[in-house]
């Protein structure tokens, strides 16, 4: 289906992990506008279907997924049958937010969780997908990264950090593999975005005093850089990091 230029991704479908709420839900919410058909992942089916009805709501086009991304036959499972266009790997946090730690003190399973979570999910749903994009001679792969990826930070999250700079080799390494057959694989690494803290904590205004554009990264402005990658307008991008974070240096 030819898009129209007021919605660009009319006639592709998008899976967006993590998207129950916070940056994935504004990031479903965008490519949905845009045109997009949006399957929701969330590992809770109660938010994958709640951001689903909402994008219905507001007349897009959305259906609820819920399944573990670290699982491979759940994933399997709910990907396989699916023709997806276009892949935004935000799945990344772990539930109850993972545990910050130095990393000599760091167990081994935090930090195995973080590589299933935020490498081996990357790479497995890549697998999933590519082969029909590739026979489709379209496709877009986005991996929601951060700045915690290209910079140390004394803040615990030393395997975090290490799992999404494996992610931003991946995309490099996808995009060049297979934009000749039409695949771009691209990456946004996020600084402080809202939900961070409360307004007015101390500490919080800290981190914003931090950030030269002097206010947190908004889920919607995700969802719009998402949107310019996974059309035709952003189609020269390929095998790059972006990074969105106002001009600071600290990561998401």
């Amino acid at each position: 289906m030819e898009p129209h230029a007021a919605r660009p991704l009319e006639g592709r479908l998008a899976l967006v992990t993590g998207a129950g709420q916070g940056v994935g839900r504004g990031i479903a919410s965008c490519l949905a506008a845009a045109g997009a058909t949006v399957a929701v992942n969330d590992l809770a089916p109660t938010r994958a279907d709640a951001v689903a009805a909402e994008i219905r709501d507001a007349g897009g086009d959305a259906f609820g997924l819920a399944f573990d991304v670290t699982d491979a036959d759940a994933a399997q499972t709910a990907v396989g049958d699916l023709e997806i266009d276009i892949l935004v790997n935000n799945a990344g946090v772990p539930p109850g937010g993972g545990r910050p730690n130095r990393f000599a003190q760091m167990p081994p399973e935090d930090w195995q969780l973080q590589i299933d979570l935020n490498l081996a999910a990357l790479m497995r749903l890549a697998q999933l997908v590519i082969p029909g994009q590739a026979e489709r001679g379209w496709g877009r792969i986005i991996q929601i990264s951060s700045g915690a990826s290209s910079r140390g930070l004394a803040i615990g999250v030393a395997a975090y950090g290490a799992a999404k700079a494996g992610g931003e080799a991946l995309i490099r390494h996808l995009g060049v593999e297979y934009g000749p057959e039409g695949i771009t694989a691209n990456s946004l690494a996020l600084g402080l975005m809202e939900g961070v803290g409360r307004a007015g904590d101390p500490a919080v205004d800290r981190l914003i005093r931090g950030v030269p554009i002097g206010r947190l990264g908004r889920p919607q402005e995700v969802g719009e850089a998402c949107v310019w990658l996974a059309s035709e307008a952003g189609g020269l991008v390929n095998a790059q990091v972006i990074h969105l974070n106002g001009g600071t240096v600290f990561g998401r």
